[in-house]
């Protein structure tokens, strides 16, 4: 053989992968063959129960449920305050004039007599007439009942009036509108309406002269007694320069314009 035969490398490779198969079949067949079955044992006892777990998460909020029957009526509530009076509306647009009515017939022709003295009595008779008729009304409210206290008498004028009238109608009969000056006047003014069963009236104390400075009607200054309510006054749509009382006995500020009744106020000394 030549150096370059591949022969024997070809003789000595079969030859070692015999002797391989040899070594290998003679160490299986030194090693017995094991063959294991599980099989599965029997049922044992039941454990301990577990701890409670942590709470899960919250679900999904569900469907809305039927709507239910409608519960009994509550009992009804406590009256509550009076509310302040509004302020005065607008004044409605003038209305269109009407047509003209048919003409009347034609009076009998006068007589030649001078009617002038005449015309003046009667003028003055009706005159005379309306003083008389403003001076029983006002008698028929004095009969009808009057609050006193030491030194004043107050009278409940049950004729619904402007701030300015009801004090020109107290004047004109010798007092002003009541001006509670005191705990007991104040008390007389709140029993009188309350017994008339009314919810408020005019009382004399507005800031007319001075926004803000609220003083008797008199122009005397109300240094020693003040009985507002709580939060009043306030000067609501910034056109309440009057006062009124409330049953309780409570002053608010209020529009002069709106008509209500009133209460006099007098000395005892002048009645």
């Amino acid at each position: 053989m030549t150096g370059d035969d591949p022969m024997p490398w070809v003789l000595l490779t079969v030859l070692g992968l015999a002797l391989m198969q040899s070594v290998y079949s003679q160490h299986m067949a030194d090693e017995p063959c094991n063959v294991q079955i599980l099989v599965p044992g029997l049922k044992g006892e039941p454990g301990e129960k577990g701890e409670k777990g942590a709470p899960g998460r919250p679900g999904r909020l569900g469907p809305l449920g039927e709507i239910g029957q409608p519960g009994l009526k509550g009992q009804k509530g406590t009256l509550g305050r009076y509310g302040k009076m509004g302020p005065s509306g607008f004044k409605g647009v003038k209305g269109d004039m009407g047509d003209p009515g048919p003409k009347g017939p034609d009076g009998d022709p006068g007589s030649q007599c001078e009617f002038s003295p005449l015309r003046k009595m009667f003028g003055e008779m009706d005159i005379l007439v309306a003083q008389l008729s403003n001076e029983l009304k006002f008698i028929k409210n004095a009969v009808a009942g009057i609050k006193e206290t030491d030194s004043k008498v107050y009278l409940l004028v049950k004729e619904e009036k402007r701030y300015t009238d009801a004090e020109a109608y107290c004047q004109g009969r010798g007092g002003h509108l009541a001006m509670p000056k005191d705990e007991g006047a104040n008390m007389a003014i709140a029993g009188y309406i309350t017994e008339a069963g009314l919810s408020r009236v005019y009382i004399g104390i507005n800031d007319m002269d001075r926004e803000g400075h609220f003083t008797y009607v008199d122009r005397s200054p109300m240094s020693t007694f003040i009985k507002w309510r709580e939060g009043e006054p306030n000067d609501a749509y910034e056109d309440e320069d009057c006062a009124e009382m409330v049953a309780a006995g409570e002053w608010t500020d209020v529009s002069c314009n709106p008509t209500m009744y009133f209460v006099c106020e007098f000395d005892k000394d002048t009645v």
